[in-house]
């Protein structure tokens, strides 16, 4: 019964603080959001009895990749009157977010009514792990079956941070001139 109390009020602060990522106006508050969305993560996770899912979770998203990201915010160095200004420099951003939001909603539903409502039980029972271990199986699951997805994240997050320090360099010289 606590568990599951526990459980409902951590799921709210985390979609309550992903809400902020995403309305926050200041680049700086919405790291911070996303900071503690990682680390409420972090407590369902210990609550789903993945301590060591949990504890990766605040080491490396928590910290290492959040502070990434803080430095990639410095970098870029938005001035207040960029971030407030009343032109939009993409006028369809607005409609085709919304369009595309509504699409993942869909998705999510289209993939939880076929997986996650029929009640069908995966390869990993919770007595298999607890044979294996969590973390034997992580290990096994990241670099057999899960290593493609796992190295075009990384990829991704390196071109990220390539292409925001690209974009400080351009306004740094253009400011120079």
């Amino acid at each position: 019964m606590l568990e599951s109390l526990l459980f409902i009020i951590m799921s709210l602060i985390t979609i309550a603080c992903a809400i902020g990522v995403v309305f926050q106006k200041n680049p700086i508050y919405s790291a911070v959001f996303l900071i503690q969305t990682m680390v409420s993560l972090a407590v369902l996770y210990v609550l789903l009895h993945a301590q060591f899912v949990a504890a990766v979770q605040v080491m490396v998203y928590a910290g290492a990749i959040m502070v990434i990201f803080v430095f990639v915010i410095m970098l870029l160095n938005l001035n207040k009157n960029d971030m407030e200004d009343g032109k939009t420099k993409m006028p369809m951003q607005k409609p085709a977010a919304i369009i595309l939001g509504l699409v993942l909603v869909v998705m999510i539903g289209v993939v939880m009514t076929r997986t996650i409502y029929q009640g069908a039980q995966g390869e990993y029972t919770p007595e298999v792990m607890d044979q294996i271990g969590n973390t034997q199986l992580v290990g096994k699951m990241l670099f057999t079956k899960y290593v493609l997805p796992f190295e075009i994240a990384s990829i991704l997050l390196f071109a990220a941070i390539v292409g925001a320090i690209i974009l400080a360099k351009k306004q740094i010289i253009k400011e120079e001139k």
